[in-house]
């Protein structure tokens, strides 16, 4: 058995060979990629981006997880963080069709296709299902360029339909996967994720465009289904739970003012660091909506209905400074949400889990709350401030590498704990070719929670480490 300690010692080893690596290679330019021009012009064509995330890890679990039947404390992985693929094709000045697939969180013991189990060739975690994050056709109304006399308009306005991801509440909840700062999204920036909605989306009609620096999108959508059934808290009394019928329609949208650079909304996708290539100043605000979408209970079984109201403000500056030629830039990003799905509402999550469940020897009271293996408290009724920086190190005498180091933290107070939670995050990006070829490594921590004398509180935290290599053409 690898104890933790080696393993730290394992992945301090790794980063060393890592750092000896990209400053010993370059990568060749990138360019517009896959993008094919369709005529002379190149205002029709088509584009591919495919794009991996593994992941090495090595993390703390929470107390009593099981891992493929064994009782593990700690333990380590390698695995498929993302593996997509999306394209999509400008056939007309005013019309634009996008699609996107892929699979997401396969690891050793899990993330395998439908059905898959035991062991052998459908084993537990082997041959993921690849599906569609997204499809939806788009029409200009109002394009940014005039067709005929090819001068950009001070006002657009674009409208489109399927299964989408212009979405509300904060600029970090339409992140494009491809360009973090951190390693990953703090996940509670998409509250609904894989309950009532499908991986973030929904199938709606949305309209989205430019008003001078104002962007904006918004969109009416239909939930996907939900019918958890409602349990009474004996402490807490009622708990609301996703339980919508034949939803009513949700409502969401985002708009941000930009103050510098004018950033595109030809796709949804948010950049998390441009990493010294733009000079970005944005404030946004942005909601969700969905009436009578969760149910409680109360002691003798009577139910009610609650509305989802989901609220969201942040900031985001992404600005060089210093000598020109260091081409040093700060990155920083704060939002605040507060969340709303009807009394006590909470839910947990771990983030390519490889546990699946607690030790039966071990007793319920001892449990914690989070849940077995990685999984912490992931949102619920309350509040959640989340803040993330990082620095663009001045460019070496080689200039092959780029370093950014950061540091996040959140802080969540839901009114289904009795104390509010800090959560620490720090690591570092070693780009080889931008985001198209980089290494990120992260330490984080989360707190674990426990029913202590009808309290919820925090009985102690868990850590973990993390490498990500990514690549992107």
């Amino acid at each position: 058995m690898i104890k933790l300690k080696q393993m730290n010692f394992f992945f301090l080893l790794l980063l060393l060979i890592v750092s000896q690596v990209i400053f010993s290679q370059g990568s060749p330019d990138y360019g517009s990629g896959m993008k094919f021009n369709l005529n002379a012009e190149g205002t029709r064509y088509m584009r591919f981006i495919t794009w991996g995330q593994i992941w090495v890890r090595s993390q703390q679990n929470n107390p009593g997880s099981v891992i493929n039947g064994e009782v593990k404390n700690n333990t380590w992985d390698i695995g498929a963080r993302r593996l997509r693929m999306i394209t999509y094709a400008q056939i007309s000045p005013r019309y634009l069709i996008l699609a996107h697939v892929g699979i997401n969180n396969q690891t050793f013991a899990g993330g395998g296709g439908f059905g898959s189990s035991g062991t052998g060739p459908s084993g537990v975690g082997k041959k993921p299902q690849i599906f569609f994050h997204d499809v939806w056709n788009e029409y200009a109304v109002i394009p940014a360029k005039d067709p005929k006399s090819g001068k950009n308009n001070k006002y657009n306005l674009y409208m489109g339909a399927g299964l989408h991801y212009w979405l509300g509440i904060s600029r970090m909840t339409s992140a494009s996967t491809l360009n973090f700062l951190a390693i990953d999204a703090p996940i509670f920036n998409w509250p609904l994720i894989e309950v009532s909605d499908q991986f973030m989306r929904q199938f709606g009609i949305y309209a989205k465009g430019k008003l001078g620096k104002l962007n904006y999108s918004v969109s009416i959508n239909k939930p996907f289904a939900t019918n958890n059934t409602p349990q009474f808290d004996l402490i807490k009394g009622r708990v609301a739970t996703d339980n919508n019928g034949d939803a009513k329609a949700s409502l969401q949208g985002y708009f941000d003012y930009q103050f510098l650079d004018q950033e595109a909304n030809i796709l949804p996708f948010r950049v998390g660091t441009y990493a010294g290539t733009k000079r970005v100043f944005n404030i946004g605000a942005g909601f969700y909506h969905n009436k009578d979408a969760t149910k409680s209970a109360d002691v003798s079984g009577r139910i009610e209905k609650h509305n989802i109201n989901l609220l969201g403000a942040d900031i985001f500056a992404d600005v060089p400074f210093g000598v020109n030629s260091n081409n040093m830039a700060v990155t920083a990003y704060s939002v605040f949400y507060h969340y709303n799905f009807g009394p006590n509402y909470w839910r947990t999550l771990g983030i390519m889990n490889t546990s699946t469940g607690f030790d039966p020897a071990m007793p319920a009271a001892n449990r914690t709350l989070n849940g077995p293996g990685d999984a912490r408290m992931f949102v619920g009724t309350g509040t959640i401030f989340y803040t993330q920086a990082g620095i663009l190190l001045p460019k070496g005498k080689s200039n092959k590498c780029r370093i950014q180091p950061f540091a996040a933290y959140t802080r969540k107070k839901f009114d289904y704990l009795d104390e509010a939670g800090n959560y620490f995050d720090a690591g570092a990006n070693f780009f080889l070719d931008g985001h198209n070829a980089k290494i990120t490594t992260q330490y984080s921590t989360r707190p674990v929670y426990y029913l202590r004398s009808g309290k919820n509180v925090i009985d102690g935290k868990r850590r973990e480490w993390l490498l990500q290599l990514q690549v992107y053409l």
